[in-house]
């Protein structure tokens, strides 16, 4: 599904595995996921250009990766970089510590911000 990436961005390939990950789930796999997490993540990325592309991670309802804007409301909104998202995917860089340094910022429920870094992990060994 080539309409999730987003030119200009590392984090396309990132999003778009992750995409291709959730769809390789079985129900069974996809209701643990959601009950383990139940949340949804609005990723907010900014590029070097200034340019900024949103991606949804639905861990509430769907189990499904989307572009654009959370539908129904994000639970919380993470801001953060190209880079510091693509740092976090490869595990140079931990959650806790790209807040502390100012590399994330969050909107909404913190809590769930730090579930994040599971969900990756757990799409990651599906790739």
């Amino acid at each position: 599904m080539s309409d999730i990436k987003v030119p200009g961005f590392k984090a396309s390939e990132l999003i778009s595995g992750l995409h291709n990950a959730f769809g390789t789930y079985s129900d069974t796999e996809k209701k643990a996921l959601i009950k383990k997490t139940n949340g949804i993540f609005e990723l907010q990325v900014a590029n070097d250009a200034k340019e900024t592309a949103t991606w949804t991670i639905d861990l509430k309802k769907e189990g499904t990766v989307y572009k654009g804007s959370a539908k129904p409301k994000a639970d919380v909104t993470i801001i953060l970089s190209d880079d510091t998202l693509t740092d976090l995917a490869s595990g140079k860089l931990n959650g806790q510590k790209a807040f502390m340094t100012g590399k994330l910022k969050t909107k909404g429920n913190i809590m769930l911000a730090t579930k994040l870094d599971g969900v990756l992990k757990s799409a990651k060994a599906k790739l």
